[in-house]
């Protein structure tokens, strides 16, 4: 068993996500990438899908078009070394298709790695699962701070009334008044019986 543990520390986890692509939809691995880890040429890997391809239906594997394949290309720098070895669109395998490839590659490394790959799959659906949780939390405290947004808005538009209607009261008590007053008629009074 030792010897297992080995086999199954030669890739970490993060070298097996960095190959991990998002097309069509669907988390995929390539051909190229997984005889990598393999151990196999890639060559060795489509000729047992090709031997094997009823076990592989659409939803497990299929062909990158021309155009996604020269899109996916595009997003990296590729040496042309590294070209040579890209003339035809590579294999897309969905995590279905990976766990299929453990039954038409027998060695224990490719068994001991498609594990490992499985398991990496299993962990990125579950974070994907939980931060789906946590965005709806944080969508459930948005409409939330949106309706008590509304409420303070209204509670700003009473307080500015009342305060408009407090001004205007004050503005009507202290505004100097025309026409006749008390003071006023003394003053008359005064002069009349001059």
């Amino acid at each position: 068993m030792p010897e297992q543990k080995e086999l199954s520390l030669l890739i970490t986890d993060e070298a097996v996500m960095s190959k991990i692509y998002y097309i069509r939809n669907e988390k995929v691995m390539l051909d190229r990438d997984l005889a990598e880890l393999y151990g196999v040429e890639t060559k060795q890997l489509k000729r047992q899908v090709r031997r094997n391809i009823l076990r592989f239906p659409e939803d497990f594997m299929f062909q990158l078009t021309d155009k996604e394949f020269k899109n996916w290309r595009s997003q990296f720098g590729s040496s042309n070394s590294d070209k040579m070895g890209l003339r035809y669109p590579p294999y897309a395998f969905t995590e279905f298709g990976i766990a299929q490839l453990s039954c038409v590659l027998h060695s224990e490394k490719a068994i001991l790695i498609n594990i490992q790959i499985m398991k990496v799959f299993i962990r990125m659906r579950k974070m994907i699962q939980r931060h789906t949780e946590i965005l709806k939390k944080l969508s459930d405290i948005d409409k939330t701070l949106l309706e008590h947004n509304d409420q303070i808005l209204i509670i700003f538009d009473y307080l500015k009334q009342f305060e408009e209607d407090k001004q205007l009261r004050f503005d009507q008590e202290n505004r100097n008044r025309i026409g006749f007053s008390h003071e006023n008629k003394n003053f008359k009074d005064s002069k009349s019986k001059q």
